[in-house]
């Protein structure tokens, strides 16, 4: 434990990659305060507000490949449409050996009824399992997952499904700070 209380990951044990999802995440986000305190990367899409499942596919591809391959292994923390990404970059990538495990916290429901017009190149589901380790968490009030489908895509997926309880989205309006909790199933990749 570090002397701001966070417990540290070690470089040489993994890189960790931030996937923000749909309008990025801001300075309130745990990812932006992980990325401060932490160090991590976030991997900057070319397109925040329009997000086109291809691109954000070939951005993911790309950060990764320019990493190097001797490098330590890569773990993902993604929230929101980025863990669909996580599963639609996996499902199609040649590098996924490269990363350790995924952290993947809030997945939105894609077929809920309100799911924002914006998105629609990412209605279709990646239900393939992952090819690396994942921790799926899930709120129990997010507005975007009103039928609780988060458990269904942690299932499908593979990944250990932890319910966090009323965090909302669990983004920077759900008052976090650098969300301890979420940070220690970071490190149990």
């Amino acid at each position: 434990m570090t002397a701001t209380g966070h417990d540290p990951v070690p470089a040489s044990t993994a890189q960790v990659l931030t996937l923000p999802g749909w309008q990025d995440s801001g300075p309130l986000h745990w990812q932006s305060r992980w990325e401060a305190l932490h160090g991590y990367t976030r991997v900057q899409q070319h397109d925040w507000l329009r997000p086109l499942r291809g691109d954000w596919i070939a951005r993911l591809e790309e950060v990764v490949l320019a990493l190097p391959a001797a490098g330590p292994s890569l773990v993902l923390a993604a929230h929101s449409l980025g863990c669909h990404l996580v599963a639609a970059w996996a499902a199609i990538s040649p590098s996924t050996a490269r990363v350790r495990g995924a952290l993947l916290v809030a997945p939105p429901d894609l077929a809920h009824a309100g799911f924002p017009a914006e998105l629609h190149s990412w209605r279709r589901f990646e239900g393939a399992g992952l090819p690396f380790a994942a921790v799926c968490i899930t709120s129990s009030n997010d507005p975007f997952d009103p039928a609780q489908a988060g458990a269904r895509m942690a299932a499908a997926w593979g990944a250990r499904h932890v319910a966090a309880g009323p965090l909302g989205h669990i983004n920077g309006d759900s008052g976090l700070q650098a969300w301890d909790d979420g940070h220690r199933q970071l490190l149990t990749l």
